[in-house]
């Protein structure tokens, strides 16, 4: 694909899309249940709920196996099978050491979470073919299609 904006995804039509078409997420940053009161557990919880194959990658938490009953890794890029979606809770700065591997792992669709901003990352991601979201709840954006 030559013009990367193309993959920026903005309208509401084409985020409704792609929550009905992800099946698998993996989620980067995710918290454990020690922090329950936290998006980055409550929102992969309510996914998981909702009937979604979430698949953990905490950045801490070195001795974590499972968060939420499913298998934590370490990296995008070791979660076997396919990954529909990573779903991004990091900070907007903390996001760029992380695009080789999310790269390496070739998911359609890379998602920052509400108040994650990135220009620089989503640019590099959708020039790879890789739809983006920024500053959007996962949550609330699946809620508008009930």
């Amino acid at each position: 694909m030559s013009d990367g904006h193309l993959d920026l995804v903005t309208s509401a039509e084409a985020i409704a899309a792609i929550v009905r078409a992800t099946r698998r997420i993996a989620v980067l940053g995710i918290k454990t249940e020690q922090q329950r009161d936290q998006p980055a557990f409550y929102v992969p919880e309510y996914m998981l709920r909702a009937g979604y194959d979430i698949v953990p990658v905490p950045v801490y938490y070195p001795e974590v196996t499972e968060i939420l009953g499913q298998k934590v890794y370490r990296a995008i890029s070791l979660i076997p099978g396919r990954v529909d979606m990573v779903n991004v809770f990091r900070r907007s700065q903390d996001i760029p050491p992380h695009l080789p591997d999310i790269l390496s792992a070739r998911p359609k669709v890379v998602w920052f979470q509400l108040g994650i901003v990135n220009d620089e990352a989503a640019l590099t991601l959708a020039r790879a073919g890789i739809q983006v979201v920024q500053d959007r709840c996962l949550l609330v954006e699946h809620r508008r299609l009930r």
